[in-house]
């Protein structure tokens, strides 16, 4: 993911490998402090304890058991177990995390003649197997709750576009955090809410008090309460750009405002109720577009969708000459109907969606006269 690892550059440190789904970095779980307040791509911060091979769970228990978990779990501290499992002998994901479980419990009674508490619940250590075919790998999950979900969102609304996903969005498009960000069609406002977060250096780490490190043996809090003040002490709303947010519910702009305030940038948010065509365009130096419409895979259906999508073509050519308009969608046969061709495709996945953003270089006029003016 190129916008997960460029935030982790950015935070000063080496990616080593970069896949999919993820980075690999070296470090250590204090570095995980400044990871999980600071990233907002990310879903978890996870700590490698240790790799092996594992053909069925019996070895995965006997490598778990061997593991000194007394030097990475305080005494009697509550912990629970998550797994990403993909192996022929494992039907049932649940079962992979009973056996690191109850190997990680026998350890520990043995070293402290008390069994520690264990639960579902991810309010304290976690613990993390991730086994594919014969290779299974150990994690300290440092952040238990997953930091996709920023923690200002009290209303999700219909359908929400994930915090982090938006994010991840927001910093594929060719917005310089300066000009205006214009996102018709808000919703409960996630897609605007992080652009004005992105805009003014609020971290998501200000929304949350608790991770998964606090609950681990060598953690400093001294370190936490640096960090946490340094969040406080880089939010800049000196220069804010203009972002505006519409939609045709009173409702869901009530709810976005709502979420705005939670998140602390209201102040930097113009809601507006209206039909998305109708939505202001400033003058002047041209910024972004970005509507996330419905795609016909949960609400409505595709053929009440086309001319949703015709109109949203009208709406780029006539009204954001200069602009560069963005389509988050899942529908490219939809996506069709707007009669523009997309610069770029940039494919993103929500839940088992593929899913595409779609960029338009709105021209001013015709694109040949454009031309023929440079």
């Amino acid at each position: 993911m190129p916008y997960l690892q460029q935030e982790v550059t950015e935070l000063g440190y080496e990616v080593k490998d970069a896949f999919v789904t993820g980075v690999r970095i070296y470090g250590t779980v204090t570095d995980c402090i400044k990871l999980n307040l600071n990233l907002r791509c990310a879903s978890q911060v996870l700590y490698s304890l240790q790799k092996f091979e594992a053909n069925h769970a019996d070895d995965v228990y006997r490598q778990v058991t061997a593991y000194p978990w007394e030097l990475i779990l305080p005494e009697n501290t509550y912990f629970s177990v998550t797994s990403n499992v993909s192996n022929e002998t494992i039907n049932n994901n649940l079962f992979a995390n009973l056996r690191v479980k109850d190997a990680v419990v026998d350890r520990l009674r043995t070293k402290w003649k008390s069994r520690p508490p264990t639960g579902s619940e991810l309010t304290g250590a976690v613990v993390h197997l991730f086994w594919k075919g014969n290779e299974a790998e150990i994690f300290v999950d440092t952040s238990g709750h997953s930091i996709a979900r920023h923690g200002y969102r009290k209303i999700p609304g219909l359908a929400p576009m994930l915090e982090a996903l938006a994010a991840a969005a927001i910093y594929a498009t060719r917005w310089n955090r300066k000009s205006p960000f214009i996102n018709p069609m808000c919703g409960s406002g996630t897609v605007a809410i992080e652009a004005a977060l992105i805009a003014s250096n609020r971290r998501p780490g200000l929304f949350r008090n608790n991770y998964s490190f606090m609950h681990l043996l060598g953690y400093d809090e001294a370190v936490y309460l640096k960090e946490d003040a340094l969040l406080e002490a880089q939010v800049n709303d000196t220069a804010c750009p203009r972002i505006i947010a519409s939609d045709s519910s009173e409702k869901a702009i009530e709810n976005a405002k709502k979420n705005a305030v939670a998140a602390g940038v209201a102040h930097m948010i113009g809601f507006s109720v209206c039909d998305f065509a109708d939505t202001e365009i400033p003058a002047g130096t041209p910024g972004v577009v970005f509507l996330n419409p419905e795609y016909g895979e949960r609400l409505g259906q595709v053929q009440e969708l086309e001319h949703t999508y015709r109109r949203i073509g009208d709406f780029f050519k006539q009204r954001c000459g200069g602009y560069y308009g963005y389509v988050f969608t899942g529908n490219l046969e939809l996506a069709k109907k707007m009669g523009l061709k997309a610069g770029r495709r940039i494919e993103f996945y929500t839940s088992t969606i593929d899913c595409r953003l779609l960029e338009y270089e709105l021209y001013q006029g015709s694109r040949k006269k454009e031309k023929k003016e440079h």
